[in-house]
């Protein structure tokens, strides 16, 4: 079996699995999207959605953010971590979105990363899951449970995005993504996975290692 078809498997098994593939992050427009992916590194997306309702309630959009006091940021967010950091890159990544892009997220890869704070993860998924383009999101979950696959052999995140963009169907990558997560949390757990509830467990190169 190729690493193309043995994606193909994993794709298929996994959409039968968790056949509603959606971001747990809770957001309600493109920009609350990035600002909750945003907050979510170093944190939990549970945490990030008991936040983030109080602080889209004070800046619902970017022209609001990028007029935000960062001390008052700081506080809304304190619970997630790095909070001077986020609040900082957020306020100047909100002002860039509205002096540059007329209060609108953009859609092309060079142009999210070009927003204070946002990286290669968060502009996967604002492509993925606003604009509805081929996207790999290659978060903890992705890049574990795709090693254990043996569909990559690298840890690093740009690596592991271009290869599986290499083996995914442009039209289900976005959603394989956000099931990977799913199973992550619910199945293949980092340090007591499930392997015998596993779905894939038939074409999964660390639970065939094992037997």
């Amino acid at each position: 079996m190729t690493k193309k078809e043995k994606a193909a498997f994993c794709a298929a098994a996994l959409k039968k699995e968790y056949p509603d593939a959606l971001c747990q992050l809770e957001t309600r427009t493109p920009f609350e999207l990035l600002v909750a992916a945003r907050l979510s590194a170093q944190c939990t997306d549970a945490r990030v959605n008991v936040v983030t309702p109080a602080l889209f309630e004070r800046f619902p959009t970017a022209e609001a953010f990028a007029e935000a006091d960062a001390g008052e940021v700081e506080e809304l967010i304190r619970s997630c971590g790095f909070f001077h950091t986020k609040a900082r890159e957020l306020i100047e990544a909100s002002k860039r979105i509205v002096s540059v892009y007329g209060g609108k997220i953009p859609d092309s890869m060079d142009d999210l990363l070009s927003l204070p704070g946002v990286g290669r993860k968060t502009a996967n998924l604002i492509l993925g899951d606003v604009y509805q383009k081929p996207a790999v999101v290659a978060d903890t979950h992705m890049i574990r449970i795709s090693n254990l696959l043996g569909l990559v052999s690298v840890k690093d995140p740009k690596k592991v995005e271009f290869e599986l963009r290499e083996l995914l169907d442009p039209a289900e990558s976005n959603d394989f993504c956000h099931r990977c997560v799913l199973h992550g949390r619910a199945v293949c757990i980092a340090r007591r996975p499930r392997c015998g509830q596993c779905v894939m467990n038939s074409f999964c190169d660390a639970f065939t290692d094992t037997r």
